[in-house]
């Protein structure tokens, strides 16, 4: 179940709720009865590991990409040998 995150409009108050998805959202405040707004906030979603990171694609594509070169290059300089 994810964590909704409300904050009132006339009190300020932030709330932390766990509801369903299928759950309505909240609309009052129970301090003091405002109009309660959803929030988004910041996911904790967090990708460890090789392969996840831009500069890990980059080096293997990289390598793949000069190994085709580079062995391009040695045929090229044998049939004109």
């Amino acid at each position: 179940m994810p964590i909704y995150e409300y904050v009132c409009e006339k009190c300020g108050a932030h709330l932390e709720v766990l509801q369903k998805m299928s759950d309505k959202p909240l609309t009052r405040c129970k301090s003091c009865g405002g109009r309660l707004e959803r929030i988004i906030s910041q996911s904790s979603f967090i990708l460890k590991g090789s392969g996840w990171y831009l500069t890990d694609y980059a080096r293997k594509e990289r390598q793949q990409k000069e190994g085709k070169s580079s062995e391009g290059d040695k045929t090229s300089s044998k049939s004109e040998a």
